[in-house]
């Protein structure tokens, strides 16, 4: 693996398991009051596009990334609107 692949495996990483400290509040909380739906549907979307583009370019640091970012926004965005 070299420089430019270990960056964006960090990036990666970090980027996505910042969203775990959200989802599991939520999760136990089923608190969502402060989350902007507007906000978390654009993200999700973005994501989803970012998904996608990886997968155009066969990034395994962008697909393995937006994968799993897409899996913690989608559980946040199914309990902001679950318990609004």
């Amino acid at each position: 693996m070299n420089y430019v692949e270990l960056t964006g495996f960090t990036a990666a990483i970090l980027t996505t398991v910042s969203f775990v400290p959200q989802m599991i509040k939520v999760i136990r909380t089923k608190s969502t009051g402060d989350i902007s739906l507007a906000m978390f549907a654009f993200l999700t979307t973005g994501i989803l596009m970012w998904l996608i583009y990886g997968i155009f370019i066969v990034s395994i640091p962008v697909i393995s990334a937006n994968l799993l970012s897409l899996l913690f926004n989608m559980v946040i965005l199914v309990y902001k609107i679950r318990y609004k």
